[in-house]
């Protein structure tokens, strides 16, 4: 029997099926599995955490590699059938979870640890999930996770692309990132009906942002602002981004013209369109910002008008 046979006699015999509520899509090639695992890097000292363990064929070999592994899962069927056939390593541990509400900080003290996590991940939760990552960076090392083509595409995007936007930018501001392999939809049941990659990301240990402390907040809406519109000038989307709190500009052409006067001010045209500023120039932008609205907010009266020049 192959493979793909095994994994749907298994479910079959638990009267499971792949849940389109949670997006599950299993692995069913064993190489496929060891090949993903090689491409973790794994220690035999390290402690992993699985984000969807599903039939354990990611499972089993991580744990023959890795000191323990903590699978999270979210699909109580699936937990019922692991401590049904009793098919895990001793080295592995279940924690039913939903790993979008999951406590990353208090997961990574039960690892002892920063975070380690290898990941297959349903692509509905692709997004958020990576977004998690990017607000707890300081508590994950690195992360092996495999989701769907088109998302990797934008992860790993560089300025120019058509890919490169807000997740590129906020990813790459804290960690970089490799593709690893591409997966077919024959690797998986149910069969996608698109490619899957696998990436490693591996976590800065400090953020691009952080020798401007307090800023990142800032950072982030610029960023979230100007890829807004895209196809608009960064005057255009930074402008109307609520930047400059109506106590520093009080009135539309006011914060036009300083919003203006910051960008030249960073070193930069505000005809440009956010594509083709680089992750450093969005750092460089939110500095220039974050300089600003404190001499704004430390101004005499006047207001506004008192620093434009």
């Amino acid at each position: 029997m192959t493979n793909y046979g095994k994994t749907k006699k298994s479910l079959s015999q638990h009267s499971l099926a792949p849940s389109k509520k949670f997006g599950q899509n299993f692995l069913v090639h064993r190489h496929t599995a060891e090949a993903i695992v090689r491409a973790g890097c794994v220690d035999p000292e390290d402690i992993i955490v699985e984000v969807g363990v599903g039939l354990a064929a990611l499972t089993i070999p991580l744990a023959a590699a890795a000191r323990h592994v903590y699978g999270i899962e979210i699909d109580s069927g699936i937990i019922r059938f692991h401590q049904e056939e009793k098919d895990l390593p001793a080295n592995v541990s279940l924690l039913h979870q939903d790993i979008l509400k999951a406590d990353l900080p208090a997961l990574a003290a039960l690892c002892g640890g920063k975070l380690k996590i290898i990941a297959n991940l349903p692509y509905s939760i692709s997004n958020p999930f990576i977004f998690k990552l990017i607000d707890h960076y300081a508590f994950v090392d690195r992360a092996t996770i495999m989701l769907q083509k088109e998302v990797a595409d934008r992860l790993t995007a560089k300025p120019g692309n058509k890919d490169y936007g807000i997740p590129s930018v906020l990813l790459q501001s804290c960690a970089t990132i490799e593709k690893l392999m591409t997966l077919g939809p024959a690797e998986f049941h149910p069969r996608p009906k698109i490619d899957s990659v696998v990436i490693r990301i591996v976590f800065k240990q400090h953020r691009d942002t952080d020798d401007f402390p307090g800023q990142y907040r800032l950072f982030q809406r610029i960023v979230r602002s100007a890829f807004s519109q895209r196809r608009k000038t960064i005057l255009n989307t930074l402008s109307g981004a609520g930047v400059f709190s109506p106590e520093i500009a009080y009135d539309k052409a006011a914060i036009k013209e300083l919003t203006e006067q910051t960008i030249k001010a960073a070193g930069f045209s505000p005809e440009l369109r956010p594509e083709v500023l680089s992750v450093n120039d969005f750092v460089t932008l939110a500095k220039e910002f974050g300089r600003r609205i404190e001499a704004c907010s430390s101004n005499e009266p006047g207001g506004v008008r008192a620093i434009l020049f």
